[in-house]
């Protein structure tokens, strides 16, 4: 009897929708996050979706629940080289178009020319290290982000790191040693939301290091979620849910950050994914879930090269609160559509194709 293939073992597992709603809902908030955060950068508190950015520990929340769900039974059977690669198809594409749209926005900005003073060679340089996902931090204009052309690509470096961990060694411990190892995750979590006053880092050279403890928390968080069973069965479905989601990136901004910011992640994160996946889904709301999830990766790797374009259009032509309105509403829109062009003809095309010809080999 022929052996089914991972792609098809994988399908024949139920699909968390709302989950896939939720990531949706978080990849836009990150949007809009990223454009109210150049009008209020220097008060945050006046920010409605000033913490908008935790999405991204929901992202890696949500990640270690599908990555054992999908895997913990099935690693061990398909092999690493099998996990890897896996992996590589569902990320890459993404993470090389995004790289390349952030180089080409960086040569043509109408506003703000950011690579002037920076040698072709240093540029290519830039490129190749996004292309790859090696942060390089050297560019002051760009408030030393680890990676220049596409900012939200350091949370995909946590998260490679984050599958590194998870192939070689998290999926060898237990359940007990998994909650035990949450203890000093928290910890270190806690300290870095003390010492910074918030979650906000992990993007640049600077607060490299907060990157990889908000990851590394928040996935073993999701890890633990699935393998103690912590599905809660609600009827909240996914606007409930989607509510409750978004009252985390909406909450007032204070001096209490780094405690409000601190339990989110600690343990409102971990419970919505629970409920996420123990909720009912209507089928009124099965298509805008699966429409959500589907442009929630692009939407999130390809929306920074018009968030610079809109920061330097920003400082340079101070346009009036009203303008302001209609132009991000319009981006914001803009963008989504654009995901869904780069995912219906560039992701999913790619995708399909590396996928038969790996099953060809």
């Amino acid at each position: 009897m022929n052996q089914p293939t991972t792609s098809t073992q994988l399908q024949s597992k139920p699909h968390f929708h709302i989950l896939d709603g939720l990531r949706g809902i978080a990849a836009l908030a990150v949007v809009v996050f990223h454009y109210m955060e150049w009008i209020y950068y220097d008060d945050f508190s006046k920010n409605f979706i000033a913490h908008g950015f935790l999405a991204v520990d929901f992202f890696f929340c949500l990640s270690g629940f599908v990555i054992a769900y999908a895997y913990d039974n099935r690693l061990p059977q398909i092999g690493l080289k099998s996990f890897f690669t896996s992996r590589l198809i569902r990320l890459h594409p993404l993470v090389i178009f995004g790289s390349l749209i952030g180089f080409i926005g960086l040569l043509i900005d109408p506003f703000e020319n950011h690579a002037e003073g920076y040698s072709i060679a240093k540029l290519l340089l830039i490129l190749i290290c996004s292309l790859f996902v090696i942060p390089l931090p050297v560019m002051k204009e760009r408030g030393f982000n680890l990676f220049s052309l596409n900012a939200p690509a350091w949370s995909l470096f946590w998260e490679y790191i984050a599958n590194l961990l998870y192939a070689f060694i998290l999926i060898k411990l237990s359940k007990k040693v998994l909650q035990v190892l949450l203890i000093p995750a928290a910890v270190a979590l806690i300290g870095v939301s003390y010492s910074s006053e918030n979650l906000l880092g992990g993007w640049s050279g600077g607060t490299f290091a907060d990157g990889g403890i908000r990851m590394f928390y928040s996935f073993l968080a999701g890890l633990v979620v699935h393998r103690s069973g912590w599905i809660i069965k609600n009827k909240l479905g996914f606007i409930g849910l989607s509510v409750l989601l978004t009252a985390a990136f909406v909450m007032p901004w204070g001096s209490l950050n780094w405690i409000t910011e601190a339990l989110v992640v600690l343990f409102y994160f971990p419970l919505l994914v629970s409920l996420g996946a123990g909720s009912i889904l209507s089928e009124s709301f099965k298509k805008l879930c699966m429409f959500l999830g589907n442009i929630s990766y692009p939407l999130y790797m390809t929306h920074y090269a018009g968030i610079w374009w809109f920061g330097n259009y920003y400082v340079t032509q101070n346009p009036s609160p009203e303008k302001l309105a209609y132009i991000i509403i319009f981006g914001t829109i803009t963008m989504v559509l654009f995901s869904w062009i780069v995912m219906k003809f560039y992701d999913t095309p790619v995708r399909n194709y590396l996928t038969r010809l790996r099953q060809k080999r």
